[in-house]
């Protein structure tokens, strides 16, 4: 690991000290923590296969900072998140929208970044897949939370999932995710419009299929069962 990148890493590792020193709801901190105690592991794991950018560890890493101070507080009672309420005009401490948004706007780069380097991905696809996946990974969380939820008790279950009573809760946190991922991805575009010169080409081919395409389904079946003397 740079220099950098063990910066960031003790910037996370600092984070999750404070956070678990006299959080709220202890039990809920140890939920909210499952998530940071299988991906950074998991992170550091994949450096020595496939490492990414600066810029994505870095988003990474604010990520799981926001995370982490939300998992301290839980996410209905972070002080920040009453002064967004105040600002918004909203009905609600709104620290957990926030980080919930932030998983778009913050994750949907190095999305971005595996798909174009590691499934060699073209164009419009490049800015739809890390949309669409961001949207996919934020229901998946919603489903893990409600399992968490039935399974703890009452009180840390009710805290861990944080909707304050808003019955639309899940579905406005998905909404959230998606707007940051597509706030992200326009800026991409728009980075991209005004620098990179073959930005127009690199759309069009997204779209064009190799010479020699042919459809799956039956047809690489058969190919396949030819080949097998079947």
């Amino acid at each position: 690991m740079s220099r950098y990148r063990l910066l960031l890493a003790a910037g996370v590792l600092t984070v999750w000290i404070w956070s678990g020193w006299r959080p709220v709801y202890p039990h809920d901190w140890f939920l909210e923590n499952i998530l940071v105690l299988v991906c950074v592991p998991l992170i550091i794991l994949l450096c020595r296969y496939f490492q990414l950018s600066n810029l994505s560890y870095t988003l990474l890493a604010v990520f799981l900072m926001l995370h982490l101070v939300g998992s301290h507080y839980t996410y209905a009672e972070v002080p920040f998140g009453y002064t967004l309420q105040k600002w918004l005009g909203a009905s609600r401490n709104m620290y957990d929208r926030l980080v919930h948004f932030s998983f778009g706007f913050l994750l949907a780069y190095p999305m971005r970044e595996v798909f174009l380097r590691l499934a060699k991905v073209k164009g419009f696809w490049g800015l739809y897949l890390p949309l669409d996946v961001t949207l996919s990974f934020s229901a998946v969380f919603e489903i893990f939370e409600w399992i968490i939820a039935l399974i703890v008790n009452p009180e840390a279950g009710l805290a861990y999932l944080g909707s304050q009573g808003d019955i639309w809760d899940a579905q406005k946190d998905m909404l959230a995710a998606g707007v940051g991922a597509l706030l992200t991805m326009l800026i991409i575009a728009l980075v991209n419009w005004q620098l990179n010169p073959a930005f127009g080409q690199e759309m069009r081919e997204g779209f064009r299929l190799r010479r020699d395409d042919e459809p799956l389904g039956e047809v690489r079946l058969s190919h396949w069962l030819r080949r097998s003397g079947t």
